[in-house]
């Protein structure tokens, strides 16, 4: 046992040691996905370089299984297998060296297969889940590799990876009707960059200022939202471009939503992939929109993908820039006051979070919170105090020398003082190593901006209803507004009536929105009034007008479900779900109407959807139906999804439906005759204690 637990000590040393000894220069990889087996196999190529004695040599490789390994051209020679690496310690030489591996893995991570026929998706998720899971690669980030990819695939879809595309051929040896799309890095990068998006997609193009050519995609079933998805996405490049003070260093980007996506985007070298969620038309773009996590994602093409940190207690080198970057482009499309309302917001939530918080950003464990926003606070306070000439120059600097390699804070912080002469080790000691958040110093910075102190003023004082109707009338920035509506609802409403007048009249989406949801009951003498925020552009505030004036107008309420019957709302079709749900219950429509309106709930709840989808139509199934045969099948499917916010949600109904007895019961019952995958879930959650 001593022996084995030295060895194995031995070996990891190596392990993460190995870049300083062997370089992998480049990787030729023909790849197979299959979406009937949801599995990939393939062909891949390394080329590597070893500079220093060394005894064995790792590759990443998840869970594969291996048909053939070929070192330097000799299928001869020993190697290692485990179920995460390949481990070479047989005919290595000084000196470039090759390996062929030819594999096959069906990944339960990091590959994802969504949808079926024309809505088939299949796309990669790489950072924190491990590239090696679908392609023998490298988990270390240190480890960086010119990368190119060829796919071979159904020619009715559409196949994106990185770099650019070299080859799309149609292969007149076979009878299949398939096609090889062959993409090439001309860079190295690091493998958890490396991504596949497969689906039903369509394109558009465009050139920034300094010529590199923009694509953007989307799926061809939502064509007519390519402007409102995508607006300001050529502004928001070429001034990124210009503040960064470095070229983009790819050549090509390209943007891709997909179905089910983990987070709001992933910076792909070249390529980002991003949540559907955020494809909207002209409406939805004023509820949520995509400029914030695309000016995000593209600062990443050079705050993590032209330079990585070293280790994850570098990671704000990555997430805080990428932040800050894209709050300074919203600040250049917005104007001064957005950008202070976000820095207020993000001190916020970190002065909240330093209660229980105690963990610094220079700390591979600090939350995304820290890593994200209080790294970004901690470059807003480095470019107020050196000024924003001296910070361009030191980034610009930090760009071109680390360039293509891997990096600590150090590195920055040396050129910010070579640069500036700033005294970089208090400011390290200050923002980064030490935990919490000092409000009262962010407060200094913040209070630079004139809305800033008078939202200060307003909160700090008492004001007559005079004085904020005026207020109100002013050209005040909109948090203000907003603050005042949700600050007086409490009062009366024939006193604060004047002041919500005012309020509509401002025709600010988000102050009226305000005013939606805070007056539940509206007085009939209000009712016109309050109907014209079903006109808004906004399906927010026309959700929650809907709501309101259906509870309060119960004889209106058919007249207002007739007027918004055609409107399914935003990706997660959370209008049309209310809209559902207030119809279901009410007496205007037929029962065959209703049962169609349930039946449409159901097929909402079903695979066929998104799970934002599927969890708000659970969530009013849950209401109307808990106990129904369907409904609990739905639920329990929803358990294997893999979104985990989703499989947290649907498990946590489970579990809560489970401890009532007569539902344990029919739970029971249907498990004796269900299929299998279903019957499986039954009895793991029956089994649990």
């Amino acid at each position: 046992m001593f022996r084995f637990l030295l060895a194995f000590f031995f070996i990891n040393v190596t392990f993460s040691q190995q870049t300083k000894s062997v370089d992998f220069i480049s990787c030729d990889a023909l790849l197979y996905p299959d979406a009937k087996t949801k599995s990939i196999s393939g062909t891949v190529h390394y080329l590597f370089e070893i500079k220093n004695a060394i005894d064995s040599v790792k590759i990443d490789a998840k869970n594969m299984i291996f048909s053939a390994i070929y070192i330097n051209d000799n299928n001869k020679l020993k190697y290692k297998l485990t179920n995460e690496h390949i481990i070479l310690y047989d005919g290595l030489k000084k000196g470039l060296n090759g390996i062929t591996i030819k594999y096959e893995a069906k990944p339960k991570q990091t590959l994802y297969f969504t949808g079926e026929g024309e809505n088939l998706q299949i796309w990669t998720q790489g950072q924190g889940k491990y590239t090696s899971h679908w392609l023998p690669s490298f988990d270390d980030v240190n480890e960086k590799v010119i990368f190119k990819i060829g796919v071979y695939f159904d020619e009715k879809h559409l196949v994106l990876s990185n770099g650019e595309l070299i080859n799309k051929i149609n292969p007149k040896f076979s009878n299949e009707k398939k096609t090889l799309w062959e993409y090439k890095m001309q860079k190295p990068m690091s493998s958890y960059l490396v991504m596949l998006a497969i689906g039903n997609f369509t394109k558009q193009k465009a050139t920034t200022n300094s010529g590199t050519p923009l694509e953007f995609y989307l799926d061809t079933n939502d064509y007519s939202k390519f402007e409102p998805t995508y607006r300001y996405s050529k502004e928001l490049f070429d001034y990124l471009e210009s503040e960064i003070g470095v070229k983009y260093p790819w050549g090509i980007y390209r943007q891709v939503p997909v179905r089910d996506f983990l987070y709001a985007g992933m910076e792909n070298t070249t390529s980002t992939i991003f949540a559907q969620d955020f494809v909207v038309d002209s409406i939805g773009f004023n509820d949520r929109n995509y400029v914030n996590v695309n000016a995000h994602e593209l600062a990443h093409q050079w705050f993590g993908d032209l330079i990585t940190a070293q280790s994850g207690k570098h990671h704000w080198l990555q997430e805080g820039f990428a932040t800050y970057y894209a709050l300074l482009a919203e600040r250049q499309l917005f104007g001064d006051d957005y950008f202070y309302e976000a820095l207020n917001d993000y001190a916020e939530q970190l002065q909240q979070a330093a209660t229980t918080d105690s963990i610094p950003v220079l700390n591979e464990k600090a939350s995304s919170l820290t890593f994200y926003k209080k790294g970004a606070w901690a470059l807003h306070v480095l470019r107020e105090d050196i000024g924003a000439k001296y910070f361009q120059k030191a980034v610009k600097k930090y760009l071109k020398k680390y360039q293509y390699k891997n990096v600590d804070t150090d590195d920055f912080l040396s050129i910010v003082h070579d640069v500036s002469g700033y005294d970089v080790a208090k400011y390290k000691k200050q923002w980064l190593e030490t935990p919490g958040f000092d409000r009262n110093v962010a407060q200094q910075y913040l209070d630079k901006n004139l809305f800033i102190r008078d939202f200060n003023e307003l909160r700090k004082n008492k004001y007559s209803l005079v004085e904020l109707t005026n207020i109100m009338q002013s050209k005040a920035y909109y948090p203000i507004k907003q603050y005042i509506i949700f600050n007086i609802q409490q009062l009366p409403f024939d006193e604060r009536k004047v002041l919500l007048k005012a309020a509509l009249a401002t025709q600010n989406l988000q102050v009226r929105q305000a005013v939606a949801e805070t007056l539940t009951v509206i007085p009939p003498d209000f009712k016109n009034t309050y109907e014209a925020l079903l006109l808004d552009k906004s399906y927010v505030t026309k959700e929650l007008a809907l709501t309101n004036l259906c509870a309060n107008f119960l004889d209106e309420r058919q007249r207002y479900l007739d007027q918004t019957k055609g409107i399914k709302g935003n990706n997660d079709k959370s209008f049309r779900m209310t809209w559902l749900g207030i119809a279901i219950n009410t007496l205007g429509f037929s029962e065959k109407q209703r049962q169609e309106f349930l039946n449409e709930l159901m097929h909402y709840a079903s695979d066929a959807c998104e799970s934002s989808v599927r969890q708000n139509a659970l969530e009013l199934l849950l209401q109307l139906q808990p106990n129904e045969d369907k409904v609990i099948a739905l639920l329990f499917k929803a358990t294997s999804h893999h979104k985990w916010q989703f499989t947290l949600y649907a498990r946590t109904k489970v579990r809560e439906f489970l401890k009532d007895a007569a539902y344990r019961k029919r739970v029971e019952e249907m498990a004796t005759t269900a299929e299998v995958y279903l019957k499986e879930l039954y009895y793991k959650f029956l089994k649990e204690k």
